[in-house]
Order: C-alpha cells, then structure tokens, then sequence
C-alpha cells in the first residue's frame, strides 16, 4: 500500500487551497469582474481621467521615493542590528515591528502631530523652510515609516546567515570595507533586497490609513489613487472604484513578477559566483 511521504497532505492542501480561494481569489475575481461589465471605452475613460492619472502619479512617485529610502536605511538597520550590541538593542529591534502592530490610521494621525506646522519635528522643520504635512513629502514618510520592516525583516536573516569567513577572505586579499561590501555581501544580499523592496513598494501603493491624515487630500496635489477609489465608493460608483483599483491590482502584479524575474537572475549569479 502505497502511503504518502507527509500524512494528511490532502486535507491541509485542501483547507489551504479553501482558504486562499475564500480570502484572495473570491475577492480579486470580483474585483475583476466587476471591472470587466465595464465596456472597453467606458474603461478607459475611467482610468484615464485627469484625476485619475494625477492621483496616479503621486501615488507611484511618492512609493518610488519611500522605496529608495527604505532600501538604504533599512539596509542600514538591519546591518547595525545585525553586526553590533549596544545598550538598547532590543528595544530597537522590537520597534522596527512596530508599523505591524500600529493600526494605520493611528499612525497617521501620530505623524500628522509630529509634523504639523507646530508639531514637534514639523516646527524645527518649517524654520528651514521645509513642510510636510500636507505635501507629497507628508506621502512619502507615511509610506517610508509603514512599509520600511519589510525592507529590514527581509534582509535581517540574510546578514545572520553570511559566513564570516567570506568576508575574511576578502580582507586577507586587500579588499577595502567598500570593495567587500560591494563584491561580496551586496550580490549575496540583493535576493532578499528585492523581495523585500517589492514588498515596501506594494504596501506603499496600496496604504491608505497612514496616509489620509498627513496628506491633505487635495486632488491632482495630495490625493492618492486607495483615497480616489475609496470616493468613488462613498459615491456609489462601484463600477469606477474596480476599474480605477483594478489599475493598482495589475500594477502589483507586473511588480511581483518583474521581481520575481530579477531574484531568479541574482540567485543563478550567486550561484555561480
């Protein structure tokens, strides 16, 4: 009798496939179809509308700009947490978890407070000239500060698993600290580093909570597209909020498969290397 190498494979297969097809697939497929009664033409004068395309624009430029940060500080976070002990450190790490555990909208109006005209960081910050609250630069530190654990949390482990000898054998070849980091940690770090920057920059686009608070909501200025879709629902135009929210499904998409494509590129030359 032939017996299966993990015993009850098909019952977990079968409520995991239930599970993903209740929470993920049922609601992604009404989504798209709730787009698709839309006629092509009607479609695209949706998505297209000026307003449309402006909260576009802010919505991609600001994630592009909090995705960048994240990448090098967090990078660099993780690189402190990793290599160096110092009074507090745990204290640190847990903190860096602390965007999960925030709900969105509390973390909004907490940024909001800092960087208002009299907050605390905003008052300093107005006295050079700079304003956030209310701009697109209030956007992207609310995208920075919600999606930057998965920058760091990504590649974490990574530096833990890095054997020390690599990085000895560098230094007894006369590799300076820049040419080891470039050479021979960053290669091995840029896997992690692109699953977490795709995982920053899909919460980024889709954040919401964090967001309405600090920006403003001005259209064609502060208004992202989650805000634009999030009207068009209040105004009982169903139809308008799937298309213009289908444009975010598929840009997710075309996110995690380019990413996909560029980890399986830097894992062959890894590999090889």
């Amino acid at each position: 009798m032939k017996r299966n190498v993990l015993p009850g494979l098909k019952l977990s297969l079968g409520v995991t496939l239930l599970y993903v097809g209740i929470i993920v697939v049922l609601p992604l497929a009404a989504l798209v179809f709730k787009a698709a009664s839309l006629g092509p033409a009607e479609y695209w004068s949706i998505i297209s509308s000026p307003r449309a395309f402006a909260s576009y624009r802010v919505t991609v430029l600001c994630a592009l700009a909090a995705t960048v940060f994240n990448v090098i500080f967090g990078l660099a976070l993780a690189w402190v947490l990793t290599r160096y002990r110092f009074p507090g450190w745990r204290l640190v790490d847990a903190i860096v978890d602390l965007p999960f555990a925030l709900p969105t909208a509390v973390a909004g109006i907490a940024l909001t407070a800092l960087f208002a005209g009299n907050g605390w960081f905003g008052s300093v910050l107005a006295e050079v000239g700079i304003k956030v609250a209310y701009t697109p630069l209030g956007i992207i530190v609310a995208m920075a500060f919600t999606s930057l654990p998965f920058i760091v949390r990504t590649v974490q482990p990574v530096l833990e698993d890095l054997d020390p000898a690599l990085e000895e054998a560098a230094q007894s070849l006369g590799g300076s600290d820049l040419e080891i980091f470039r050479e021979v940690i960053l290669p091995l770090l840029t896997p992690a580093l692109l699953a977490g920057l795709s995982l920053s920059f899909a919460r980024s686009l889709g954040e919401f909570g964090a967001i309405i608070f600090i920006a403003g909501n001005q259209p064609f200025s502060t208004e992202i597209t989650s805000l634009l879709i999030f009207i068009r629902l209040e105004e009982y135009d169903y139809q308008a909020a799937a298309a213009i929210a289908s444009v975010l499904l598929i840009t997710a998409f075309v996110m995690l498969a380019l990413t996909n494509y560029l980890q399986a590129r830097a894992l062959r030359y890894t590999v090889r290397s």
